[in-house]
């Protein structure tokens, strides 16, 4: 019996984890693409998600931080990103999902090109760096 409970309440530890990972269609407009370009300022290389933080200037000319949410550390790894891939100052361009909620900087990174020399993530199979 004792070892049933035990069972029982590590099934359920178990399970409120998994369910606490959130969804990113709630989070983001997942069938809506902005693009934004800018520099570099934050490279947080890290799990569950990595994030990556850009001033880019808005359409009335005003500049504006971004936080734009990526894969998490050790999947970026294995597709050929490092925590020193980036540096702060980068040129770079990022599209990604707009935030749901209105007038938020915040993006789900969708592709990321660093201007200056080409460096590329994104768009499906592997999402390797390039």
């Amino acid at each position: 019996m004792k070892l049933f409970v035990l069972i029982l309440a590590g099934s359920v530890l178990f399970g409120m984890t998994a369910y606490a990972h959130h969804s990113f269609g709630g989070t983001y407009e997942l069938k809506k693409e902005i693009k934004i370009e800018g520099k570099l300022v934050q490279f947080l290389f890290r799990n569950p998600h990595s994030f990556v933080h850009v001033e880019a200037t808005d359409e009335s000319g005003k500049v504006q931080r971004w936080a734009v949410e990526w894969a998490g550390g050790g999947q970026l790894a294995g597709q050929g990103m490092t925590r020193t891939t980036l540096k702060v100052g980068d040129p770079v361009i990022i599209r990604g999902n707009p935030s749901r909620t209105p007038g938020e900087p915040r993006l789900r990174m969708v592709a990321f090109k660093r201007t200056s020399d080409g460096l590329g993530w994104g768009d499906r199979p592997g999402e390797v760096v390039d």
